[in-house]
């Protein structure tokens, strides 16, 4: 998995607002059927993680794991971000390519 690229795609993805982060917007997101991919930390608590993964898996949105809170971040230019969900469908499949 090549960092920077996922990484500015997402800056990008962020940017055009088509996308969403935190725990609760995203589920929110995921309910209503807008997101197209979600990314989760690999350090967010285990509950957060639960919850979203169960979410994705009822509602059959992808997800997808990346290092940590901090790159999640930094990469939509905010502070640490746990998990953040993409709304748009060109965003979302470049993204599994990206990150698979």
């Amino acid at each position: 998995m090549n960092a920077n690229q996922w990484m500015s795609l997402l800056g990008l993805a962020n940017r055009a607002r088509k996308l969403i982060s935190g725990e609760e917007l995203s589920v929110k997101e995921i309910r209503s059927g807008k997101a197209k991919l979600v990314i989760l930390s690999a350090d967010a608590s285990a509950n957060t993680t639960k919850k979203i993964t169960d979410k994705c898996n009822s509602y059959q949105v992808p997800y997808r794991m990346v290092e940590n809170r901090y790159e999640l971040g930094r990469a939509i230019g905010k502070d640490a971000r746990v998990v953040v969900a993409l709304l748009d469908d060109g965003f979302a499949k470049k993204m599994l390519t990206l990150l698979d």
